[in-house]
């Protein structure tokens, strides 16, 4: 395989990744990874489905980096953009039909699967680098320009998020809290060991 189809491979499964692992968090009842308070909070004052709200408020974000930086637009930005929404509402309902009245050590084992899930997705399509969420971009464009380190940038916007979710009313959780203060790290560490690795091994 070489890089150009690992790419393509790294950014379509860690998008769908993280899509089952947000449904994973749903599904938990702890509180939803940040992004998902921010965009659950707002989606709250709406009439619409949530994979069809999920698509237009990334298509505003959407705007806003193409104006900043465009070269973190691409085929991982679509895929979050046009079916990630989807993938949460598919996985959410498969997790509730699999497992009808969960007991509390199942969401307790699907809230730190879906820590880990969600990081490792997240680190692939990173690596993949064509094109990342909306949401990441943010962090990746203020680490770029030297305000600090990814992981440190990743915390400081998933604390905004939590805090402008659960101002309209989203779930916050201990989860939540997990993913706002741990996620950049655990990001970090699948880029370092798994996804940069698999990317430029030469077999």
């Amino acid at each position: 395989m070489n890089k150009k189809t690992k790419r393509i491979f790294m950014t379509v499964a860690g998008v769908t990744i993280c899509g089952f692992s947000v449904g994973m968090f749903n599904f938990s009842d702890f509180g939803m990874d940040p992004f998902q308070v921010f965009a659950h909070g707002l989606w709250a004052l709406t009439p619409l489905g949530f994979g069809t709200f999920y698509m237009i408020i990334n298509c505003i974000m959407l705007l806003v980096i193409f104006m900043i930086d465009k070269k973190k637009i691409g085929l991982g930005t679509l895929i979050n953009i046009f079916l990630l929404g989807y993938v949460v509402e598919f996985s959410s309902w498969i997790y509730s039909e699999l497992f009808p009245n969960p007991s509390l050590f199942v969401k307790i084992i699907f809230l730190l699967l879906g820590i880990v899930i969600i990081c490792f997705g997240s680190s692939l399509y990173f690596v993949g680098n064509l094109g990342v969420s909306t949401y990441d971009a943010i962090a990746l464009y203020i680490s770029e320009h030297g305000v600090a380190k990814f992981q440190y940038c990743r915390i400081g916007t998933d604390i905004i998020c939590v805090i402008i979710g659960f101002f309209f009313g989203a779930t916050v959780g201990v989860g939540t809290l997990i993913t706002a203060f741990f996620m950049g790290p655990i990001i970090a560490f699948f880029k370092k060991h798994i996804a940069e690795p698999f990317l430029n091994r030469s077999k």
